[in-house]
């Protein structure tokens, strides 16, 4: 096994990534200020359809603390609390959303060469309480999720999965949906500078016994271009084109059609990511 700690969202990550990270269809705005000081400032604007949503969000740093405020449109505010090592391997995390007085939540994660666990529970009179837990490395990983509602008496998820994982490939056996889901992935280098990648992802629901697969890869053709690609056996087709065009700042065109359909047009999106 590897060294390093091993979350349990670790496992099948690298597939989901692939698979999901950048395709978006709308038309999305992030301005990164990285300060002089502990402070950092990011704007985010996204247009969906005739609906513009935006946020401010500030980091400010102190030694072992880290804070994250953001405020919306909406004028909600959300604020985050980080504390490293509030005992050995440790940290704490409150986040709370203002004016929403039940969304309070306090998080300690456990990040150990072999272990790693990952608590969390509501700060309200009727608590969700969730727990996460995995064993492994870099190399092998084996964990499990529960999560259980307080105020129903009632389990709200529980979910097993175990991953290989190496430089040049990595699979991924999850359980999911409350023991009603069966999700496989795998990822392999194509070349050993893995600047290309394919990705299989098959689904098998237990409970109707329907299977569903999305193949997709991803290949940086230089130090400033990567395309990505996607297929689902619904018919649905995308790709992204994602450019560099100065150190940090990223142009993304994502575009998706669904061939069974074609009365309707692609979708397609285009962010702007800034970091002067």
């Amino acid at each position: 096994m590897g060294n390093g700690p091993a979350p349990f969202s670790d496992i099948g990550k690298r597939a989901k990534d692939l698979l999901t990270k950048d395709y978006n269809y709308d038309h999305k705005f992030v301005l990164s200020v990285p300060g002089s000081t502990p402070m950092g400032l990011t704007a985010t604007g996204l247009k969906k359809g005739q609906i513009f949503l935006g946020d401010i969000s500030a980091q400010y740093k102190s030694g072992r603390t880290i804070v994250d405020v953001k405020v919306d449109t909406y004028s909600n505010v959300s604020t985050k609390v980080t504390v490293h090592e509030v005992m050995p391997s440790t940290k704490a995390i409150l986040s709370f959303d203002v004016p929403d007085h039940k969304s309070g939540k306090l998080d300690l994660q456990y990040l150990h060469p072999r272990v790693a666990i990952d608590s969390s529970i509501g700060l309200n009179p009727s608590p969700v309480l969730n727990l996460a837990a995995a064993v492994g490395g870099s190399d092998i990983l084996l964990g499990g999720e529960v999560g259980f509602d307080t105020a129903s008496a009632s389990f709200t998820k529980y979910t097993a999965g175990i991953s290989f994982n190496k430089p040049d490939l990595s699979a991924a056996l999850m359980l999911t949906d409350k023991g009603q889901t069966l999700k496989a992935s795998y990822v392999h280098s194509v070349n050993t500078s893995n600047t290309s990648q394919v990705v299989a992802e098959m689904t098998h629901r237990l409970n109707t016994l329907e299977n569903s697969f999305t193949i997709g890869s991803s290949h940086v053709l230089d130090r400033y271009n990567t395309v990505k690609t996607r297929f689902s056996d619904n018919g649905k087709l995308a790709m992204v084109c994602q450019r560099e065009w100065r150190p940090k700042s990223l142009i993304t065109f994502s575009a998706e059609y669904d061939a069974k359909r074609s009365e309707v047009g692609p979708k397609w999106g285009l962010a702007l990511a800034l970091k002067p």
